[in-house]
């Protein structure tokens, strides 16, 4: 199960003041959910109001409800070898998304299994969260014990012209767990609890762990 607590460590730091997220990438899907194009930049160069507005974004996924909106996915031993979205995550993360080969290759492999009613955008973010040392007493002791290196993706509806709405579903990968990244899982978020969650864990390649 997905602790609260580990989720709302994430989500303290995600506005602007304290955001450490270094880039975004994305693309767009028309009506009949063909490529639109895409974008990769550099987060701290998107304008106040859009930093603002794409953090809103990505906050939505962990601060979600856990383990009923936001749950535990694992990936199993044969969804982890060559060629599969297992690997193409880690590579995304290691990459830190300046990969724009990679990053089409992810958007072509989403945008031919998900299926959505209208014109939708798929975002991704990268963040690395150097995770304070806390004593017995949780009080901070203010060494870094891990830089915990994710992503999140949320795949908006659009409600104006390239204009991401609230995400209909989406995930952090590598899921946290006990303060900590664990590569062997992945949190998926669907709004609605009967939505895209489970069509996005077929596409990923990941099982649902039971509560």
């Amino acid at each position: 199960m997905i602790q609260r607590e580990d989720m709302l460590e994430l989500t303290r730091r995600m506005t602007p003041a304290r955001t450490s997220i270094t880039r975004i990438a994305g693309c767009y899907a028309d009506r009949h959910g063909e490529y639109d194009g895409s974008f990769n930049i550099n987060f701290l160069k998107l304008s106040p109001p859009d930093r603002a507005k794409n953090l809103k974004l990505a906050k939505a996924i962990p601060f979600s409800d856990t383990n009923r909106n936001l749950r535990e996915y694992r990936f199993p031993e044969n969804a982890k070898g060559a060629g599969s979205m297992w690997q193409m995550l880690m590579a995304m993360r290691a990459c830190g998304l300046k990969n724009d080969a990679l990053m089409e290759t992810f958007y072509e492999i989403v945008l031919e299994s998900y299926h959505a009613g209208g014109e939708y955008a798929v975002l991704v973010f990268h963040d690395c969260y150097d995770i304070p040392a806390k004593g017995l007493d949780k009080q901070r002791l203010g060494e870094s014990e891990e830089v915990f290196e994710y992503l999140v993706c949320a795949v908006c509806p659009l409600v104006g012209e390239y204009e991401p709405g609230s995400p209909e579903c989406g995930f952090l990968f590598p899921a946290f767990k006990d303060r900590s990244g664990d590569t062997g899982y992945v949190n998926i978020f669907q709004r609605d609890e009967n939505g895209a969650g489970r069509e996005l864990a077929a596409i990923l390649g990941a099982q649902r762990e039971t509560d």
